[in-house]
């Protein structure tokens, strides 16, 4: 699937949610699902700056194809980052180099995040982005 496909898919699933409330209970319940981190892997030097929460980013490169997998200490952090996470993974290291996550603000996510949860976010979409352009350039 292409990162304009999983795009779509995501708004899709966000955009009938009635505010941002539900928005917020829906990605709480995704980030009670999702895979952490095994405490080994909780190393400073994966920690995303800027996050009033801690939050971790491992990518990889994968056959060709970029991996990330995230944890974060709070639930509504975590399940941002993993829905970002989610939507790069697989995805070529160009896609994920020239592609910003910015369905969350078109769904209304990042309009209702604190400024330090949306300075972190800013900085995990970036850290992803760097991986993919270090991808590229290997």
């Amino acid at each position: 699937m292409t990162l304009s496909e999983k795009r779509n898919q995501i708004i899709a699933e966000l955009e009938p949610l009635a505010d941002h409330h539900e928005r917020f209970q829906y990605i709480i319940d995704r980030a009670k699902n999702a895979p952490g981190l095994p405490s080994e892997l909780k190393l400073d030097q994966f920690l995303i700056e800027g996050c009033t929460s801690n939050l971790w980013l491992i990518p990889s490169l994968e056959n060709g194809v970029c991996r990330f997998r995230c944890d974060a200490d709070s639930l509504i952090t975590k399940g941002i980052a993993y829905l970002v996470c989610e939507f790069y993974d697989g995805a070529s290291p160009s896609e994920v180099a020239n592609t910003d996550a910015d369905f969350l603000a078109e769904v209304g996510v990042t309009q209702h995040l604190s400024p330090n949860r949306r300075n972190g976010l800013t900085n995990l979409v970036g850290k992803i982005r760097a991986f993919g352009r270090l991808a590229l350039s290997r």
